[in-house]
């Protein structure tokens, strides 16, 4: 007896992998558009930017092996922080890969990335946000928003790259929390991203998203006690890091 031919996910399927290896389908929101993976995501969120950053992008990641988990975390919709830790410039590139299959994530950048016109035109492509630290009013303001959009929105607590050392939480994550009720907390651990400029084929980048132990934003918990709250139990499990290029200039002084 001939075995049917598996018919092949189209634009009429959302293919999304459930725990256990099975899928659930559904008819993809009009205007939708196929994202490498098998999400069916808006047209309006797959930009030709987006798409071509984590397209090229997955080629150095999976030369490095890429290992991803707790995906199923990540709400397929609805407003999403997604928090994690920043020792690479890599490390939104491998967050966005690695949940491409559930969400597009727009992130709070700082502003500076902006001042190089090419970039500019990248980050403004990808619908990224950028944010001034001390007064960014007007940032969080937009990143609210997109919140209440029903965006998914990745935020890197310690507001920049550790270069290795212990840094405090910065209080935007926490405020955003709270200023949107019902806003999903993901955490996310990213090991591995500080050799992939230097040695991609041996570096082992590892991305694994989960739910907060201590749960959700509590009742009277202020902005800055849950976003250093979410940084230590995102740092328990990846202490800081330095690239390869800051270990040796540490070394030589």
């Amino acid at each position: 007896m001939r075995a049917r031919p598996r018919r092949r996910v189209g634009a009429r399927d959302l293919a999304v992998d459930l725990p256990g290896g099975h899928q659930h389908r559904q008819p993809p929101a009009p205007g939708a558009a196929q994202l490498p993976g098998r999400r069916v995501v808006s047209a309006a969120e797959l930009t030709p930017a987006y798409r071509a950053v984590i397209g090229i992008g997955s080629v150095f990641l999976r030369l490095s092996r890429i290992r991803v988990s707790g995906a199923e975390n990540i709400p397929l919709a609805g407003p999403v922080l997604v928090v994690a830790n920043h020792d690479s410039h890599w490390d939104p590139i491998a967050i966005g890969y690695a949940a491409r299959q559930r969400r597009l994530i727009r992130a709070l950048a700082k502003s500076s990335l902006w001042k190089n016109p090419i970039a500019a035109r990248v980050l403004d492509g990808m619908r990224q946000i950028p944010i001034e630290r001390g007064a960014s009013t007007s940032a969080m303001r937009t990143a609210r928003q997109a919140l209440r959009d029903g965006s998914c929105l990745g935020v890197f607590p310690e507001g920049t790259l550790s270069h290795g050392r212990t840094l405090p939480a910065r209080s935007g994550v926490g405020w955003l929390a709270v200023a949107v009720p019902g806003t999903v907390i993901v955490c996310c651990r990213v090991h591995g991203t500080t050799d992939q400029v230097w040695r991609p084929g041996a570096a082992r980048v590892r991305v694994e998203f989960f739910a907060p132990e201590g749960g959700p934003a509590r009742a009277g918990e202020k902005a800055d006690a849950l976003a250093t709250r979410l940084l230590a139990e995102i740092r328990s499990g990846v202490p800081p890091t330095a690239s390869r290029r800051h270990r040796r200039r540490d070394q030589a002084i």
